[in-house]
């Protein structure tokens, strides 16, 4: 799988798919200095949007504007792999799903086509990336973060992640950068297509790995078998929270999730160390990094 250095400076972005959530999203992307080219709305092609011109389909746009490389997708769940799918044919090589309940099948069909062609797929439900105080991506909130040394790879629920960084950077420890992977059951990058290239970016000095209770299930297995000459550490939020046996006993497993406690071991096989609490994730973050000068 090809995945860009997120260091990258970002430019030549398109939006599909126009919604309040697209407008909030448009201006906090802009305020951070986010180039947007263009936006993709069947049925408006040929008009303007908060001054941005709008294609009926993305190789009209891909033909009028040359190359994009970022499609941020915030059509309805439904429609979801239609647009994805648009994109990739057209050549965009890095798509970020914002919706969440996009049907299995349908992610599963953008997966193969992604990786047929070497493209990048965060989400479904994903909030996208952001390289602090150089560009954002999706939905995240950029007042939580700032520069600085620490790479966040986060799966979990946009507010968390949030909350994770907001609390890491009241502590002046700032992101390198921050991929948020998304909240669907099904995804199209996982941590481990992610991790390498944080270990391989010099402008990341300790890696973070964010999940929570009965979320995905992939956790640190894709980890194991990394080379890591940096500071790795997690943190799982839901560490005390019961399983759905112990509150139904009949229930034995949830499709595609896992308990904390089975994450917890999956670190532990990996040698991760796992933080009981934000507090404690910021205390070893500080000694790693003084350590690391």
């Amino acid at each position: 799988m090809y995945l860009p250095d997120p260091l990258t400076h970002q430019s030549h972005i398109l939006l599909q798919g126009i919604s309040p959530l697209t407008q909030a999203s448009l201006g906090l992307m802009q305020a951070y200095g986010t180039s947007i080219a263009a936006v993709v709305e069947v049925g408006q092609g040929g008009q303007t949007w908060q001054e941005l011109p709008v294609f009926d389909l993305v190789e009209q746009a891909t033909a009028a504007l040359g190359t994009i490389n970022t499609s941020i997708v915030f059509v309805p769940p439904d429609q979801v792999a239609d647009a994805a799918l648009e994109a990739i044919a057209a050549g965009i090589r890095q798509v970020v799903l914002v919706p969440d309940d996009v049907p299995p099948l349908d992610t599963l069909k953008i997966i193969r086509a992604a990786r047929a062609t070497g493209t990048v797929v965060l989400g479904a439900g994903s909030s996208g990336l952001i390289v602090p105080d150089r560009f954002l991506l999706g939905t995240l909130k950029p007042q939580c973060y700032q520069a600085g040394r620490v790479g966040i790879i986060a799966r979990t629920s946009p507010y968390l992640s949030e909350a994770i960084a907001w609390e890491l950077t009241q502590a002046g420890l700032g992101q390198s950068a921050v991929v948020h992977l998304g909240m669907g059951n099904i995804l199209g990058s996982t941590f481990a297509d992610w991790l390498p290239l944080f270990v391989k970016n010099e402008d990341t000095h300790a890696i973070v790995l964010l999940e929570q209770h009965l979320l995905g299930n992939d956790t640190a297995n894709g980890c194991l078998s990394i080379e890591r000459h940096k500071p790795i550490f997690a943190y799982v939020a839901g560490q005390r929270l019961p399983s759905p046996a112990t509150l139904l006993p009949t229930v034995n497993t949830l499709p595609h999730t896992s308990t904390a406690t089975q994450k917890l071991t999956h670190y532990q096989n990996a040698d991760i160390r796992v933080a009981r609490s934000p507090r404690q994730l910021v205390e070893w973050l500080r000694l790693a990094l003084n350590n690391s000068g």
